[in-house]
């Protein structure tokens, strides 16, 4: 007797946005992607329990497997229903149940983690629920606050499905658990958001490694973005950033650009950690992580991996034993196990004091400007990556003649392809011959655009003055635009603000006698 196979089109898998074709036999059943090498496969001796539910594609197909593992079905239609209850007790011997969901749209309940998942549930009936393999991060944003952070599960898998996804996507959600509860064994009691909070980092696998799985740990390392000190803990696929109040778990697969960069002062050293996607606190986002190194500061430090492992999986990249500058350990190790380029600051550019970057500042923040090879970058707050390819064109202003070259500094604006605008000012006018140099030997289009009151003040007066009072006129414009003082001592402030009865203002203002 053949095996019948009954199947079904534009099937999700999970929370795989990929669509594909549900077959189901006597001996089992079968997932295959329309689209790649996606597959998935279960014998008919590991089904155990079969569930239909509302979802949010349509109508889902829940199995649970012996093994306790909960695999999930989407994009089946109402009228799927009968047909695959037939099917199922057909075959496997098993009754479709079905599950109702609440839906009071109430927004208090009560939590539970049931196979890898958080359920929040109303009245005995779930509403949602969390796969705990997709938080990223937990913290306490309050003393009855608990905030948890989505962006799918670490690895290739999880960061090329993340770039498949399309529209919009839940990325935070907090819980708001008022109460304590006694801690065991002790009459102190224990905030219920923290109880929370702890199960949280154990569910989702979030909390400590197991020891022996850690690589290196950097203690009490400065970052100026976002500020504080942090310990990093590097593993084989992930790191650690380890705050006072603060524990993100970044993937090595989200980390996509590198900067070794010297600071101007000649002490310290900037590390530069470009994410995607970015690093979030609450509402504000951190595409880069900005860390601050002693130049001069070694460290000797012993990697937790095996001489088979550093020559076969890192290819030889790494070294067993380090002792040298805090800086370089740290830059060759995320070098390794990110596989990314670590950027170095620009052979064709120093600055009028051999710097590798020039001191500006960006609206009120001070910071320092370097001109890489394919970007700009300023650091360190906010940092701002710049790239050459999106360049429309570079403006100074404030460099030319005139009163404009008796100031110090000068301005800088880059006008991008996009029509969006970074402007840098307070900028050491010896700095200017360099960078207009190193923009050229980019071929980065520049222009200057200087102060011109002149023209201004004779489009004001028009063409019937006399071309000696327009010269006079246009001398005062630009000592009343500058601020300055008149050589000649022709006018005479105070005069300016005195009060006449006479009716005929305007003439009288333009009359130089």
């Amino acid at each position: 007797m053949s095996d019948k196979v009954n199947q079904f089109d534009d099937i999700f898998l999970g929370l795989a946005p990929e669509l594909g074709l549900l077959r189901l036999a006597q001996s089992g059943l079968g997932w295959k992607a329309r689209k790649g090498e996606g597959l998935f496969t279960v014998r008919d001796a590991d089904l155990k329990r079969t569930t239909w539910l509302r979802a949010a594609r349509n109508f889902q197909l829940r199995i649970q497997l012996r093994d306790g593992r909960i695999v999930k079905f989407e994009g089946f239609q109402r009228d799927d229903y009968e047909k695959l209850k037939d099917i199922i007790r057909t075959n496997y011997g098993l009754q479709l149940e079905t599950k109702e969901l609440s839906v009071k749209g109430w927004n208090w309940g009560e939590t539970d983690f049931s196979n890898g998942n958080l359920v929040f549930s109303v009245q005995n009936k779930d509403m949602f629920e969390v796969p705990l393999n997709e938080v990223t991060n937990t913290s306490l944003t309050a003393k009855h606050e608990v905030m948890i952070e989505l962006g799918g599960p670490d690895g290739e898998g999880g960061a090329q499905r993340d770039k498949q996804r399309k529209g919009d996507q839940l990325v935070e959600m907090r819980f708001y658990i008022p109460g304590s509860k006694p801690q065991d064994g002790e009459g102190d009691e224990e905030s219920a958001a923290n109880v929370f909070y702890n199960l949280i980092k154990n569910e989702a696998d979030i909390g400590d490694a197991a020891p022996g799985d850690g690589i290196v740990l950097f203690s009490d390392t400065l970052c100026l973005t976002p500020r504080g000190r942090y310990d990093i803990d590097m593993f084989p696929t992930f790191l650690r950033l380890r705050g006072k109040t603060t524990d993100y778990k970044i993937a090595y697969t989200s980390i996509i650009k590198l900067f070794l960069l010297p600071k101007p002062d000649e002490v310290h050293v900037l590390f530069v950690i470009g994410l995607d996607p970015p690093l979030r606190q609450g509402q504000t986002r951190y595409p880069f992580l900005v860390f601050q190194f002693v130049r001069e500061e070694e460290t000797d430090v012993t990697l937790n991996l095996d001489e088979e492992t550093i020559a076969t999986k890192y290819e030889g990249k790494l070294e067993k034993k380090y002792e040298t500058r805090t800086y370089e350990v740290v830059s060759t190790l995320f070098k390794a196990l990110t596989g990314r380029r670590v950027t170095i600051p620009s052979e064709f550019f120093k600055s009028y004091h051999n710097h590798s970057a020039i001191k500006c500042s960006m609206k009120a923040n001070e910071g320092v400007l370097y001109p890489l090879d394919k970007s700009f970058l300023f650091i360190p707050k906010p940092p701002t990556f710049i790239p050459h390819s999106e360049i429309g064109s570079v403006t100074f202003s404030r460099v030319g003649g005139g009163a404009a070259s008796a100031a110090r500094t000068f301005d800088l604006k880059f006008n991008m392809k996009s029509g969006v605008d970074y402007s840098f000012s307070s900028i050491n006018r010896e700095e200017y011959t360099n960078l207009n140099e190193f923009l050229q030997i980019k071929k980065i289009k520049t222009k200057s655009m200087d102060d011109e009151p002149t023209g201004r003040y004779v489009e004001m007066v028009g063409e019937s003055d006399s071309e000696e009072d327009t010269g006079q006129r246009k001398r005062k414009s630009i000592v009343q635009d500058y601020g300055g003082d008149d050589d000649e001592g022709e006018s005479s402030p105070d005069e300016d603000f005195v009060a006449d009865d006479s009716e005929s203002d305007v003439a009288e203002e333009f009359d130089e006698n």
